[in-house]
């Protein structure tokens, strides 16, 4: 069974911005609707802060479970069935880090650093960053063969 934890600092640079919300929200605690919206602004990056800490890749029997975390709000599953084709790849700049779709690229799910598994879904790609993508390539491709 295959699990692999991806870890990155950028999440951090998200709690600067979150403690300016909430000193605004300090300083405007007398002006209540002001208050209430900073106070909202810095819970949500704090929340996103928190889902986008770590990108676990997990072999589940039937599916790949990629997951943001550790609290999962972002994540997808990709069926073993769907796979057609896998390799070992880079992603680029214009893929960025997070969840994104480029069109003509297809979906990358990343978190740090440029390698990656492409994954293929017909004529549908998705990108899965990791920095163990030799490994996950190799469980794919066992995968696709059974």
């Amino acid at each position: 069974m295959y699990q692999h934890t991806q870890r990155s600092p950028l999440h951090l640079l998200l709690y600067l911005p979150a403690v300016f919300a909430f000193f605004l929200a300090w300083q405007q605690r007398a002006n209540v609707p002001p208050s209430l919206i900073a106070v909202f602004v810095a819970a949500l990056l704090v929340l996103l802060s928190l889902s986008f800490q770590t990108l676990t890749i997990s072999d589940k029997e039937d599916h790949l479970d990629v997951r943001y975390g550790p609290i999962n709000l972002f994540g997808t599953r990709i069926s073993y069935d769907e796979i057609t084709d896998v390799e070992q790849g880079q992603t680029s700049l214009i893929d960025g880090l997070g969840i994104h779709f480029i069109p003509f690229r297809g979906w990358t799910l990343n978190i740090w650093g440029f390698d990656c598994a492409k994954i293929s879904r017909g004529n549908k790609v998705i990108r899965i960053g990791t920095d163990d993508a030799e490994n996950l390539v190799a469980l794919l491709k066992q995968r696709m063969e059974e």
